[in-house]
């Protein structure tokens, strides 16, 4: 106890080591990534003013940003008229693993060519978009309390208002990213940042949670075709926005794949009901499936057609649910999905046979 209690001092250290390696790593990768955007001329605020911004910034803690905003400004200004900065706590930032142009995509996404007060983000409504400096990409108001003074932008709180506004620049602080950016998205070719949807007028259409879930689907069809599951891969995508439509509620789910799906070039109505059956609201992992006992029901996507645990644990160690062996539990396991790969297709009661 009394060596451990003599290392206190040590973790403020290795905090700050890990902070600057971290800021290291970025400013090296932001600087030497290639110009793919016109650079404009004598866009940025003066250096003095950028001395005092970053200051400001180092005086609230935010100390990686403070120091990329003087080396690599143009990633965060692109105006010269107005911008505003919503500062990511270094915590967060010394987290990242990402590549160099995804962290510029994510300190873009944390800038807006518009320059917003905090009195400025209290007079709009929730549900209200502004632009951000990734192309196409916008953040949203998602609360407003005036009397309390509270603002969240994406889901995140404006932690610390006001870190610096004086002449075209606002830098705020905030809790945390206004985006996940997950592992689990780092292929090539997905879309990194989960930015909220907005209209034309800059109306709120679908929250970032939503968008998050319909690519995280999009995952799971990709992982289902490269397991060998791929005609319920197909299947699943085809009806896809038939139960993202009519179930956004549910919070987490359970799938079941198996891996022959004869009724692929179904109907649509038929496929979408039999896909259907095939999806459980609630998340159940294989060791939580195991643990439900013999008969229990599960409720599927289809309305009163429920799936049964048949047999937990047969001779063989297998655990069975409608006469469907689960052969391969938990090959895909996130906070919210679980897939299982399951022997033949789960029988539908009056439809023809699905296991053929």
């Amino acid at each position: 106890m009394a060596s451990s209690s003599s290392n206190w001092w040590r973790a403020p250290i290795y905090f700050t080591v890990s902070v600057l390696l971290a800021f290291l790593a970025i400013s090296t990768a932001l600087r030497s990534l290639p110009k793919d955007e016109p650079q404009p001329t004598n866009s940025t605020p003066t250096t003095p003013l950028l001395l005092e911004a970053s200051a400001a910034l180092r005086r609230s803690g935010f100390n990686i940003i403070a120091a990329l905003l003087q080396i690599t400004s143009e990633t965060f200004i692109s105006s010269p008229n107005s911008t505003t900065i919503f500062a990511i706590p270094d915590t967060s930032i010394a987290n990242f693993s990402h590549t160099s142009w995804l962290l510029k995509h994510l300190f873009q996404y944390h800038a807006s060519p518009l320059q917003l007060s905090i009195n400025d983000l209290l007079k709009k409504h929730p549900g209200r978009c502004f632009p951000t400096l990734l192309r196409g990409k916008n953040v949203a108001i998602t609360k407003v309390d005036a009397k309390e003074r509270v603002v969240e932008i994406n889901h995140v709180l404006v932690s610390h208002p006001d870190i610096f506004l004086e002449g075209p620049l606002a830098i705020h602080g905030v809790l945390g990213p206004f985006t996940s950016m997950d592992p689990l998205y780092d292929d090539q070719g997905w879309d990194h940042i989960q930015a909220p949807i907005c209209d034309s007028k800059l109306s709120l259409v679908s929250d970032v949670v939503d968008t998050k879930k319909v690519i995280e689907w999009t995952h799971i069809i990709r992982l289902l075709s490269s397991k060998g599951f791929v005609s319920f891969a197909i299947s699943l995508n085809s009806v896809l926005d038939g139960i993202l439509g009519g179930q956004m509620n549910f919070s987490s789910v359970t799938v079941f794949a198996p891996p022959e799906f004869s009724f692929v070039a179904s109907s649509s109505a038929l496929l979408d009901k039999i896909v259907r059956f095939h999806i459980v609201p609630r998340k159940f992992t294989y060791i939580e499936l195991a643990s439900l006992p013999a008969n229990a029901l599960l409720s599927t996507l289809v309305p009163d057609h429920d799936l049964e645990i048949s047999s937990v644990f047969n001779v063989t160690q297998e655990l069975i649910i409608n006469g469907a062996k689960i052969v391969a539990p938990n090959i895909f396991l996130s906070k919210k999905f679980v897939v299982h790969g399951i022997s033949q297709a789960f029988q539908l009661v009056g439809l023809p046979n699905t296991s053929r």
